[in-house]
């Protein structure tokens, strides 16, 4: 354990940087950054931020308390954090074409827990993807506040073809009458049918919630559909394809914006937090870009690049195979029911060379999700490090050897460090040029 530094003043505190005030955190920190560095991030809801983004978050903005909006706040001294959400506010509504944004939300699950609040009371019904099918903890599992506070109905998709199943979607609102219909995954690796849901949702009276957390940058770069034509209200992640700070934000119609605000503030939270939203005005612009366009265009492609690699004849000699026969999206789901691997076995087996992704449970999952039968791998991490077709193809094969089990693991690491050293990542952070 580091030995703590003496501090005699406040003035001492506010100035030393953290390796001298507390060594023990900024080593594990330290640690972290080179596992970052030396490692390919494969996990689908991760990517790497901007250097701007951080400094954003970083920023003396951490010290302002803003309780309210802007131009009607609880306390004193907001007009620069005024001018800094108003950006945030009309930089996504213009990115998404929304006609109302709140951008105060902690975190996708605050975002998704606020558009409940503001439309349903307790006990409403809900139709959700079932957790086991790709939906997310918030659409409706039995131990989140989401199952706890609203009457649950799930649907599925189809065991034929694993997409999920408009008709019974349909057949559960006729029969259930929902008063919101959640649309969103965190596991599933094709497009939604929005129109469709806008078509259910409307024949019942129902609410249309699209949760596009995974798919958001995917969406403000043109490449997959909007929801936001379709839906009442859109949630979704700053972090994931978006690469920005971890949080969330909520868009919708400009009538349920009032009901929307309230829910967040006081409803949901107290205040907001600034450096975050300022980090995420700067991603906003990000997504804005032609860069950010053309990294999005990389992420599909090596997604497309790993299914592919991962639906051969080889692997598939392994009883390993893809869901769906592929993807439309930046992740892949790798279903191993039919291999010698489990998906905790196959994580750990990818992490020991270097690869980092997370084990999945696969609809019609025989084992416990602590274990599971799947993985869920996916590209906007590596993407946003520069990687393009020629790396994606590489990096595909080194997944597919390393879960087929064939090749030296000293092998398949020193293929993953010479790509890592390749991309460098965060090189300012290391002392070098940024």
């Amino acid at each position: 354990m580091a030995t703590s530094t003496s501090l005699t003043t406040p003035a001492s505190t506010l100035s030393l940087p953290l390796s001298e005030l507390d060594p023990d955190v900024a080593t594990a920190v330290a640690a972290e950054l080179h596992r970052q560095q030396s490692t390919l991030e494969m996990i689908a809801s991760e990517n790497f931020a901007p250097a701007a983004v951080m400094e954003a978050q970083g920023s003396v903005l951490t010290n302002k308390y803003a309780e309210g909006y802007p131009g009607r706040r609880y306390y004193g001294g907001c007009e620069h954090v005024d001018v800094i959400e108003q950006l945030a506010i009309d930089r996504v509504k213009e990115l998404f074409g929304a006609e109302a944004a709140n951008v105060q939300p902690h975190s996708g699950a605050q975002a998704n827990a606020a558009a409940m609040f503001a439309l349903l009371k307790p006990g409403d019904t809900i139709l959700g993807l079932d957790l086991a099918h790709g939906g997310h903890l918030t659409h409706g599992m039995r131990l989140n506040y989401s199952g706890r506070l609203y009457n649950v109905v799930p649907y599925h998709v189809r065991e034929s073809d694993l997409r999920v199943d408009m008709d019974e979607v349909e057949q559960l609102a006729l029969a259930h009458r929902p008063k919101m219909i959640v649309a969103g995954w965190s596991a599933y690796p094709r497009q939604l049918d929005f129109a469709g849901f806008r078509r259910i949702a409307d024949e019942v009276g129902a609410y249309l919630l699209v949760d596009m957390a995974h798919f958001a940058g995917l969406v403000a770069a043109g490449l997959h559909p909007s929801p936001v034509p379709y839906a009442d209200i859109v949630t979704t992640t700053t972090h994931k394809t978006l690469g920005g700070p971890r949080g969330g934000v909520i868009l919708s119609r400009a009538g349920l914006a009032k009901k929307i605000n309230s829910a967040v503030f006081p409803g949901q939270q107290g205040g907001p937090l600034e450096h975050v939203i300022a980090a995420k005005a700067v991603a906003f612009k990000v997504a804005s870009s032609d860069e950010f366009k053309e990294r999005q265009r990389r992420t599909l492609r090596g997604a497309k690049i790993l299914a592919g690699r991962l639906l051969a004849d080889d692997v598939a000699e392994a009883g390993i195979t893809v869901l769906t026969g592929g993807t439309e999206v930046h992740l892949v789901l790798v279903d191993l029911r039919n291999s010698e691997l489990n998906g905790k076995q196959a994580e750990d087996r990818l992490h020991r060379v270097g690869i980092t992704v997370n084990r999945n449970a696969v609809p019609f999952d025989p084992r416990p999700p602590m274990v599971s039968s799947g993985l869920r791998i996916g590209t906007p991490a590596l993407a946003t490090r520069g990687f393009g077709e020629t790396e994606f193809r590489e990096v595909a094969d080194i997944i597919a050897e390393a879960l087929k089990g064939e090749r030296p693991g000293d092998e398949l690491s020193a293929r993953v460090e010479k790509l890592a050293t390749a991309f460098p990542l965060y090189p300012h952070l290391d002392g070098g040029p940024a």
